[in-house]
């Protein structure tokens, strides 16, 4: 490997700084390699730390030699195991690796001293501009931890966007040995606590303790000594610690001090360029100065070493460049894999602080949500490390639903679920997707065929996008409406083929105003700009434009009110009319009813502003009289938007508080999307990114909930549906690509879809059965072929 460095100084003896030197050195000798490290040789802090089979591949690829004698000192489980009130469950596969922090590093060490890196010891770095010059440092690595003096030194250009999370821990050791990654949870007076313990050498594990601040506080172990704290967690955990004590190695640390809240670092770059000693001089961060991942995934240490391996392969695929594009192309790349691993530890993370939200959970579904906390394990996933566990969780959810145990039980996506009156075969529906083709209101042949193929291509509940009252409540003038008798009976044909040739499918309506989104063009067109000519007065709750293009809207008087609440009566009683089976009401996405709720859109001074229940208080007089009109026996949605993700807009906090007004007001489901209040919005998008909305609805308000956006597999649908994150999941866009889409992919769960339950298995439904078995049938003969 040829490259224009000649001198690296990396700051900072950590996991990071040290293999990022050592794979540097291996793969060009000549250069001249310093890492400097406060601490004295040999000598670290700290309990265990946890690498996957996945992380170890890694480093076998990258340095055989070093990736051997960390082997060597690793224990390896398979299994996690959780305890959950009185009750346990194990499952296998899972493929992780404890080793001690200190022996980590002192293999790192060692290593880099083989390979002729230059170890610098008792050295704290308070000037890197001065030590840069004195090594005359072509590349500086910032590998100098969590509290990172030189991210704090170019915070304008790192711009370092710090989250100190909400639950205390503290890093314990014992000599209890576990021979599972093991979860404990207890419950206190004041609320829970949970540890999480793993055996990393012969005869010690680490023992971490966590819970809510608040609970920390209620328990007055912010003004314990650090020995009687310790002594708290250990009659607290007594039973899983066998007789053991609890050990701490922070002696220098005095009173509550060693309980931390885990701060979330994310930085806007990783890479400043200074000048030193007239040279320009990149200095890029790593490892902890860069970003940290919660330790509830175990993935601090892994970052840490995939950065070192990711810069050390940029320099290698890139001989020639000079380094300041190595270093473009590195942050490119590796930034939006540090990302994903940052979001599944949003979500692992959150989890933890929240566990009182899954204790009505029994310990099987408890313990599936904590397996799948993060998103990144799916339920496929589960059936690869541990089939038989995953089998008997199946079956325990089907028995729940009505269904006898069997060899192949249905998957999750495709239990039956009983709302009100209403049946649903699964749990697919079809979301409400705008299709512009309504003419004066009145849908035709393309919703026809669009809506009816889909009721035929195996989802439970199929939704007409959303219908406005009243000719000015459409978004464009290609939307439907459902304010007179022509519009009705149009709807009435699509309801009857849907219940004739559907398959058993429902179909439901989704009535809404566009308020100070509408009068705009079609979705090909200019989405959400102003007609070019013809547009019409828009409502609102205030008369707040949706942008600047948009049109002032007139903020309602309570006349105004009054009928438009009438409007939405008379649509309902149309709905109920044609035969609807499920009634939703728009509430989101900054349309007429979001725009009461969300702060971002309402500027009203009366009752229906201020106060979050004031501005609920229109939307809930809309859906009440829809409610009273809607007959008794068939269910109604809400939709809300769970975050604005904007500053000052409606928060995940809110929606639980609206939700629950909903709830009380007669809602039988809430479907959970999140933004498109505002222009301003900048969601943080990602596969399911709104399911944990969703998750935190249905388990804090104790409702049914709709989980929406990116749902794109049956993997991400069970994994949804299993974990008790919501009851229904809403699949939009794959809908339109294939209007079978739920056939299809509980075809390709082959042999597990072989046995579904018979009213399902009717009419061209046979197909898809016959398929499954075909797959079936030829994955059991390449076996055979292979033995």
């Amino acid at each position: 490997m040829k490259t224009s460095l000649q001198r690296i100084l990396c700051i900072g003896g950590g996991p990071a700084g040290l293999y990022f030197a050592l794979l540097m050195k291996r793969r060009q000798p000549s250069l001249e390699i310093t890492v400097v490290e406060r601490n004295r040789p040999f000598d670290t802090f700290g309990w265990g730390v946890v690498l996957s089979d996945q992380t170890l591949g890694n480093l076998r690829a990258a340095d055989p030699e070093t990736a051997q004698e960390i082997g060597d000192a690793f224990n390896h489980w398979d299994d996690i195991e959780v305890f959950y009130k009185g009750r346990s469950v194990r499952s296998g596969g899972h493929g992780f690796c404890g080793i001690g922090r200190k022996r980590l590093l002192n293999v790192l060490q060692a290593r880099c001293q083989t390979l002729g890196v230059n170890l610098v010891f008792e050295t704290d770095v308070t000037d890197d501009q001065a030590l840069a010059a004195q090594y005359t440092a072509d590349l500086v690595i910032a590998s100098d931890g969590l509290n990172s003096r030189v991210r704090t030194r170019y915070a304008s250009t790192f711009e370092p966007d710090i989250d100190t999370r909400q639950c205390r821990f503290v890093w314990l050791g014992t000599k209890k040995t576990f021979d599972a990654f093991t979860f404990a949870f207890v419950q206190t007076e004041h609320g829970w606590f949970q540890a999480h313990a793993y055996q990393f050498d012969a005869d010690t594990s680490t023992f971490i303790v966590e819970t809510p601040e608040h609970v920390w506080q209620a328990h007055g172990i912010d003004q314990m000594s650090q020995e009687d704290a310790i002594a708290f967690c250990e009659k607290l955990f007594a039973p899983y610690l066998d007789g053991h004590r609890l050990i701490s190695n922070a002696s220098h640390l005095r009173g509550s001090a060693i309980w931390i809240r885990f701060p979330r670092v994310i930085c806007k770059t990783w890479v400043h360029t200074q000048d030193i000693a007239g040279r320009r001089v990149p200095i890029v961060l790593m490892g902890d100065a860069a970003h940290t991942a919660h330790f509830s995934i175990g993935s601090g240490t892994k970052l840490a070493l995939e950065d070192a391996i990711d810069l050390a392969t940029e320099f290698e695929r890139h001989p020639e460049a000079d380094v300041a594009t190595v270093l473009q192309a590195y942050e490119a790349r590796r930034s939006v894999e540090v990302l994903k691993i940052q979001n599944a530890a949003r979500n692992s993370t959150e989890w933890f602080e929240h566990v009182d939200r899954y204790t009505a959970m029994e310990i099987e579904q408890f313990a599936y949500s904590l397996l799948t906390r993060s998103q990144r394990i799916s339920h496929e996933n589960l059936r690869l490390r541990d089939a038989k566990w995953l089998e008997g969780y199946e079956n325990w959810l089907g028995q729940r639903a009505g269904q006898a145990a069997a060899k192949h039980p249905t998957p999750p996506m495709l239990l039956p679920l009983k709302v009100r009156s209403v049946e649903l075969k699964n749990r697919i529906v079809v979301s409400p997707m705008a299709q512009y083709k309504a003419v004066d209101g009145v849908v035709g042949d393309w919703h026809f065929v669009h809506l009816g193929a889909r009721a035929a291509g195996g989802a439970a509940l199929v939704m007409v996008e959303m219908t406005s009252p009243t000719p000015e409540g459409r978004i464009t003038p290609g939307c439907p409406g459902l304010w007179n008798d022509e519009q009705q009976r149009a709807f009435e044909r699509i309801v009857r083929f849907a219940h004739e040739q559907g398959n058993g499918a429902k179909i439901g309506i989704q009535l809404g105003h566009s308020g100070a989104k509408g009068s705009t063009q079609l979705g090909w067109d200019q989405i959400d700009e102003p007609l070019p000519a013809g547009n019409w007065p828009l409502l609102s709750a205030s008369a707040v434009a949706y942008g600047e293009q948009n049109q002032v809207p007139r903020a309602m008087t309570r006349a105004d009110m009054d009928a438009m609440t009438a409007a939405f009566l008379a649509s309902t009683q149309r709905a109920a009319a044609a035969g609807f089976d499920w009634l939703e009401l728009h509430c989101a996405h900054g349309y007429l009813l979001s725009a009461f709720i969300s702060p971002l859109t309402n500027q009203r001074t009366d009752e229906y502003g201020g106060s979050l229940e004031n501005r609920c208080r229109y939307p809930l007089e809309v859906f009440k009289a829809m409610r009273a009109a809607w007959p008794a026996d068939k269910p109604m949605s809400v939709r809300i938007s769970a975050h604005d993700w904007t500053p000052g807009g409606t928060t995940p906090d809110d929606a639980v508080a609206i939700a629950r007004l909903f709830k009380a007001a007669g809602c039988d489901v809430i479907d959970v999307s999140s933004g498109q209040t505002t222009r301003q919005a900048k969601p943080v998008y990602g596969r399911m990114y709104q399911t944990p909305f969703a998750d935190r609805v249905r388990n804090e308000v104790d409702i049914l909930t709709i989980a929406v956006g990116a749902i794109s597999e049956a993997d991400h649908a069970n994994s949804i549906i299993a974990a008790g994150r919501a009851d229904l999941c809403a699949v939009a866009r794959p809908h339109l690509a294939n209007p079978a889409w739920t056939l299809h992919e509980a075809a390709r769960l082959q042999t597990r879809a072989i046995d579904w339950p018979a009213p399902y298995l009717s009419g061209r439904d046979q197909l898809y059965r016959e398929i499954a078995r075909q797959q079936a049938m030829t994955a059991k003969e390449e076996e055979e072929a292979a033995k």
